[in-house]
């Protein structure tokens, strides 16, 4: 008995030395590929970090050089699990996400290659593949668990949420659990599924209200055309790879879309007694041309790309607008995607699709949020009794309100449930 107690003591001391003298510092000083600064702490954490990662531009053929991924790292405790956030653009600043407060765990924030900081010294948009970006998160995986040994669950919302969906295809063993947000897969260049969602969606009344304010605004274009010159002059907003007319007609177009993305108040829509300021005013808080001034198009231009080549968009229909549309055609439907420099790229649905036949046959433990009303929706990955897997489309809620904080109390307990479930630990919901 005596040299038990003395083993159980030695253990117990010994776990009290390493954690006392343990720092995520000194261990990520010990991480291959990776450079680092402190960042603030989040209330709660014990540190945080900026990590460059080193990867391959190519990770078939190392030989065609590197680049550094940006990475936020927040580390709660080696004891914890990670949640690993896909982004599908840029991250400009650490953020926590609520999956992350829900499990009490680390967040490793992964910015998508070729957006913001994570850029080689030149773009080859042949090296921005879906495959080649969820090949970056694979190594951030890698790297990750030399720190932490405990379950990983992959996040993202909207085209990070795409991106948590393909990165299981291609690695379906890093991670126990993901939970895309809000997240399209569309399996064309023009998925006509949309304007089957605007056939539907909402009530008849609304439908028309939105219909008749884009005819009432074209109808009224040089007034509208005049404000809108003023007030995005005055925004500093150029127009060089569309002109102003076109972005005009874009942003007319756009509107119906990005009303459903938003989850507008129908009671909202100017009527027939509107003003043309009252008009351009509900145009700009609704859709806006911004959305296709220059600034836009550099900042998306990789993600134009993406669309382009594998992941697929949207387009607007026209028949609605005959003798109103002047800078853009009524045929072929005006597409929503605008390539870096208006560059040809061919696009090659087939990983799009065997990524959707693949979801049908293999996709386990995943749970999809949507909104009930978000636009997105309508390409949402469809709910398969056959899979172990929770779909959860949030009535009433729109792209950027689908979350667990707008849950009703039976939707979160069925999510929680599935979480405990999968990955073998219960969750404290009396804190979150």
């Amino acid at each position: 008995m005596k040299k038990i107690s003395f083993i159980l003591l030695f253990l117990a001391v010994g776990i009290n030395v390493f954690t006392q003298n343990y720092s995520i510092e000194k261990e990520l000083y010990c991480l291959p590929d990776v450079v680092f600064e402190k960042i603030d702490t989040p209330e709660g954490y014990e540190a945080a970090f900026k990590l460059m990662v080193k990867q391959a531009i190519d990770h078939n053929d190392k030989s065609k050089g590197y680049f550094y991924q940006k990475v936020y790292l927040s580390h709660k405790g080696i004891d914890r699990p990670v949640v690993l956030i896909t982004e599908g653009y840029d991250a400009k600043r650490m953020r926590m996400y609520e999956l992350t407060k829900l499990l009490n765990a680390n967040q490793v924030e992964v910015e998508h290659r070729f957006f913001g900081e994570s850029l080689p010294d030149s773009i080859d948009y042949n090296y921005l593949t879906l495959e080649q970006a969820t090949a970056d998160l694979h190594h951030v995986n890698e790297i990750m668990r030399e720190l932490y040994k405990g379950k990983f669950i992959a996040t993202g919302i909207s085209k990070g949420g795409q991106t948590t969906i393909y990165y299981r295809y291609f690695y379906p063993d890093d991670v126990s659990v993901s939970v895309p947000y809000v997240a399209p897969i569309n399996l064309s260049r023009e998925d006509t599924r949309i304007y089957d969602f605007f056939d539907r969606v909402g009530t008849e009344e609304c439908r028309e209200d939105i219909l008749n304010f884009q005819k009432r605004i074209l109808s009224h274009r040089e007034e509208a055309l005049k404000r809108l010159s003023w007030f995005y002059t005055g925004a500093r907003e150029s127009f060089h790879y569309m002109d102003f007319q076109k972005a005009f007609e874009y942003a007319v177009l756009e509107y119906q879309f990005s009303f459903w993305q938003s989850g507008i108040d129908c009671q909202l829509i100017p009527d027939d007694s509107a003003t043309v300021d009252e008009l351009v005013f509900h145009l700009i808080n609704v859709s806006g041309l911004d959305f296709f001034s220059d600034k836009s198009m550099e900042r998306l231009k990789s993600h134009y790309y993406m669309a382009a080549h594998e992941m697929g968009y949207y387009a607007y229909e026209t028949e609605d607008f005959e003798g109103l549309l002047k800078a853009l055609p009524m045929q072929p439907h005006p597409s929503a995607i605008f390539t870096p420099d208006k560059m040809e790229v061919p696009y090659d649905s087939t990983l799009t699709i065997n990524v959707y036949n693949w979801v049908k046959d293999n996709g386990d433990r995943f749970i999809y949020i949507n909104g009930g009303i978000d636009t997105w929706s309508s390409t949402a990955i469809p709910p398969n009794k056959k899979r172990d897997a929770l779909w959860l489309f949030l009535d009433g809620r729109s792209h950027y309100t689908a979350r667990i904080a707008s849950m009703s109390e039976k939707e979160k307990n069925k999510m929680i449930d599935k979480l405990e479930e999968w990955l073998g630990m219960e969750i404290d919901v009396e804190n979150n």
